[in-house]
């Protein structure tokens, strides 16, 4: 009979089975000293790990940032980093089943508050600083100046070179009721020329105004006239006279206007409100025809950056890449940008910013409508394929009838972002009524500037609750 053997297995100890399970775990934080986030994919919490890797790398990526930007040798965010750190090797830790990175982007969120306030130079204080100063533009853009008294009026002018040009031009005098004289001929910054003119009732106050050749007045001062109605002035011309000129060393003819007015009885539009009608009617001027043409073009690049469209064949397929990346990139330039390039190109007015929106608007409405073309229903495209139709057969008789509704619903709310944004292009010279609102903050005209702010406001509201109408019928 065989003999049998027992075989005695010795149990573990204590200790012995403690040593098994924590060694992974000090190794883990061996990890997660060496580099944060480390010790995490090496629990099988990749996700994690990248996190704490990332927001302690970024926010150590900051910190030398900020000192470099500062000049500081040392900048006391770095204890951003360390807490993130330290935190990194708690959760090895403590928490080796924990997946939540809330706490190191928490903490990356307070440094880039802290940075970022620094770099904005962020004082709230200063916003009550200059209460009086506050309140007084404030109150003075309450009382637009749109409307003012009926007067009668007496005006002349006179033109003259600025800056001086090699060849100088005579002096230009207007004649009439009114008679204004330049006695230079030319004159460039800080020069002081003489005005004279005749013709005003005496011993009444004369506003002489500089009109520069595109725009309201640059400068302006007052005058009185002696007991014979003559008026005299040495007067300096401002910087403010070359601000808006896209290159100020190009001679241009600019205006002297003076004017002297009396009360008649009624109401008549003033010449702050004659300047925001025409800003007014060339803003929208200029977004309708910029959404117009913007759109014609946009319709073509549209169906060739339509993906169901397009990948259909090698060609098309790289048509397809080529027209996207063209929309993308034309679309990454603000239109306000373009505006500033075309100003200095074809010089100042609406229409470097009617060029600026329209590129902007093809760009952008391309886009949208590929978007639209790529979400319409593929059945009708797939059967008129099978009645064996070529490429323009299937879009006349598949695709257009479907995206009508949306295409017309995209234009018309990219004619409402236009008329926002044609107001912000005139304040590089595009025209329209941001040119003229840009003039008046800089002469501090601040009823002018309230004036231009109720004329958007209500246009803007008005186009926002008719785009809204149409939009709602169409789709």
């Amino acid at each position: 009979m065989a003999k049998k053997h027992k075989i005695f297995v010795q149990p573990l100890s204590n200790n012995h089975m403690t040593k098994t399970k924590t060694a992974p775990k000090w190794l883990a934080i061996l990890l997660s000293a060496f580099l944060p986030g480390l010790g995490q994919a090496f629990q099988r919490r990749i996700r994690t790990g990248l996190y704490i890797f990332l927001a302690f790398a970024t926010s150590l990526a900051v910190v030398f940032w900020d000192r470099g930007y500062t000049g500081a040798e040392s900048s006391s965010w770095m204890i951003i980093p360390a807490l993130i750190w330290l935190w990194n090797i708690f959760n090895v830790a403590f928490f080796p089943k924990a997946s939540s990175a809330l706490i190191p982007v928490f903490l990356w969120l307070i440094l880039a508050y802290g940075v970022g306030a620094k770099v904005t130079e962020f004082n709230l204080p200063a916003l009550f600083q200059n209460v009086g100063r506050s309140q007084t533009m404030i109150r003075e853009i309450l009382h637009p100046d749109f409307v003012q008294p009926l007067t009668e009026k007496r005006t002349g002018f006179s033109e003259i070179e600025s800056p001086c040009s090699s060849a100088l031009k005579a002096p230009n005098h207007s004649t009439g009721d009114v008679t204004v004289t330049i006695l230079q001929p030319c004159a460039n910054n800080g020069d002081i020329i003489t005005i004279e003119g005749s013709g005003f009732w005496p011993n009444e106050s004369v506003t002489v105004a500089w009109h520069i050749p595109i725009g309201p007045q640059a400068m302006s001062t007052t005058v009185m006239s002696d007991a014979q109605g003559n008026v005299k002035l040495d007067w300096q011309v401002l910087p403010i006279v070359y601000s808006n000129a896209p290159d100020p060393s190009i001679p241009q003819i600019h205006r002297v206007v003076l004017t002297q007015e009396h009360p008649s009885g009624g109401i008549e539009l003033s010449s702050v409100g004659g300047y925001v009608l025409q800003g007014i009617s060339e803003t929208l001027g200029l977004a309708f025809l910029s959404t117009i043409v913007g759109a014609l073009f946009a319709i073509p690049f549209g169906f060739l950056a339509a993906r169901n469209l397009m990948t259909g064949s090698p060609i098309g397929t790289l048509f397809y890449f080529i027209i996207r990346t063209i929309l993308n990139i034309t679309r990454s330039i603000e239109a306000l940008i373009m505006a500033i390039i075309f100003v200095i190109i074809v010089g100042l007015g609406p229409f470097p910013g009617m060029i600026a929106l329209t590129i902007h608007t093809t760009a952008a409405l391309g886009k949208l409508y590929s978007e639209v073309i790529e979400g319409i229903d593929a059945g009708p495209i797939e059967a008129i394929r099978a009645t064996g139709a070529n490429w323009l057969q299937v879009v006349r008789f598949a695709v257009i009838p479907q995206i009508v509704p949306s295409f017309t619903a995209l234009t018309i709310y990219r004619w409402d972002i236009n008329v926002r944004s044609s107001t912000i292009i005139g304040f590089v010279g595009g025209g329209g009524i941001g040119f003229f609102l840009w003039q008046w903050i800089i002469l501090q005209d601040f009823r002018a500037v309230g004036s231009s702010f109720f004329a958007i406001a209500v246009v803007v509201i008005i186009m926002d609750f008719l785009s809204a109408q149409i939009r709602e019928r169409l789709v």
